[in-house]
């Protein structure tokens, strides 16, 4: 990694706030559109080592990388942590502390880059080959870690690199060949206690490396005792790349209702959740509706269908999705919050509301429970709460372990509305 990037990384897991830091900022932000979405989409991840190399590609794609007054103000930065050495030595004498180790399965048709590096291998492009790309990863989870985080490396703490004993760190991950890959998820879901996975598909501005550690926060959040898979499709993982996860979210669609189609007719999962968040919604709401269509058979064991900030049309969504979804009688769980930015950003572009955003719009509908995550903890962009909210986790957690509909669970309180009784959160 350059020493910009590094600096930069460094100066964000901080809180960016120091004089050298901005400094520095104002100057690259000065020089190039791209090198300021790659610094606004780190800012969100500090952590995230695919947004670590994505800077560190527009800084080298805008010759910056190698411009002398940048790494001298960036070196400048680096210095005013040196200062801090006798404090990390001091640290490093500490006990060290354990971490878990997450085993994720994933399917993805996102381009195979070349690189080995589990950040790098899987790029925003898509796949040349008409097969998925299938495998698992290893996912760190430290024994400290606080529900709905997704720790990353701080300078507060003097800590410079991505450690397992302190992240949520994107380990290793292994491709497998087709008939490899089912098999063995077969015995690792027959060897759960339920027989039962979880299948998550990521939504917009996501990297295979944010897919796979989200997927493992998310699982060990719940408790989940059964084998966790995500479904990575090619977002760009930026900012600005909403046009094109648009129509790549389409693109996938097919290749995604396949794999669904695979996954229940490869293994013998009786308790199966599928989770979509955000634009990833689109594709999932469809291909489940497609297998319960076709194939009832297999649709039966999709024990519930949660849906987080999806980014539909609301009156699309409420007209052919929800009941394609629930006309076989599957549970089908809508989480949707007034605090939802990402949403109300794409509301603006798209003129209508969003499936995903509460309000006077909020979607109810028989068949559906629907919960209004507005009261939840929430990320700063109010996009992440069913991951990063501690009332929609816990939520969850009674939803998928304990099989509670919504009037069972603690924590609610219902609401009825001239649409329809929906829930909310307890204040």
């Amino acid at each position: 990694m350059d020493v910009i990037t590094t600096a930069v990384t460094a100066a964000l897991t901080e809180g960016g706030t120091s004089a050298a830091y901005q400094m520095l900022k104002s100057r690259l932000l000065a020089q190039s559109p791209r090198v300021n979405e790659a610094i606004a989409d780190l800012e969100q991840d500090p952590g995230s080592v695919s947004r670590q190399f994505a800077l560190s590609d527009a800084l080298a794609a805008a010759g910056l990388a190698g411009d002398r007054y940048l790494r001298a103000a960036a070196r400048n930065l680096l210095d005013e942590v040196e200062r801090r050495k006798p404090l990390q030595a001091a640290a490093a004498q500490l006990p060290g502390a354990n971490h878990a180790v997450m085993q994720v399965f994933f399917a993805t048709d996102r381009l195979d880059t070349g690189d080995r590096h589990p950040a790098r291998q899987f790029g925003a492009g898509r796949s040349e080959r008409s097969e998925l790309a299938y495998g698992c990863c290893e996912i760190s989870i430290p024994r400290d870690h606080r529900m709905g985080e997704l720790e990353s490396p701080s300078l507060l703490r003097l800590q410079f690199r991505a450690d397992p004993e302190r992240h949520v760190v994107l380990l290793r991950t292994q491709v497998a060949p087709r008939d490899r890959y089912f098999s063995t998820l077969a015995e690792a879901i027959a060897r759960t206690g339920q027989n039962s996975a979880l299948l998550f598909v990521h939504g917009y501005r996501v990297s295979f490396e944010d897919a796979a550690r989200r997927t493992g926060q998310l699982a060990y959040d719940l408790g989940f005792d059964g084998v966790p898979v995500f479904y990575s499709w090619p977002s760009q993982g930026r900012l600005s790349g909403y046009m094109v996860d648009e129509t790549n979210i389409e693109w996938t669609l097919p290749r995604l209702t396949t794999f669904l189609t695979d996954f229940l007719e490869q293994t013998q999962a009786e308790h199966i959740y599928l989770l979509g968040h955000s634009m990833g919604n689109r594709a999932l709401t469809r291909a489940a509706a497609a297998v319960i269509g076709s194939r009832p058979d297999l649709a039966a064991r999709i024990r519930e269908i949660i849906l987080t900030a999806p980014d539909i049309d609301a009156d699309v969504f409420r007209r052919d999705i929800v009941p394609a979804l629930a006309i076989a009688g599957n549970a089908v769980t809508l989480y949707a919050s007034s605090g939802d930015e990402a949403l109300q950003m794409s509301q603006r572009m798209h003129g209508y509301p969003r499936a995903g955003d509460s309000g006077d719009g909020l979607v109810v509908s028989p068949g559906m429970e629907t919960i209004d995550a507005s009261n939840a903890d929430t990320s700063f962009i109010g996009h992440s709460y069913y991951a990063q909210g501690r009332s929609a986790l816990a939520d969850m957690f009674y939803l998928i372990n304990q099989q509670l509909r919504a009037a069972q669970r603690f924590g609610l309180h219902e609401v009825d509305s001239p649409a329809g009784r929906y829930w909310t959160f307890d204040e």
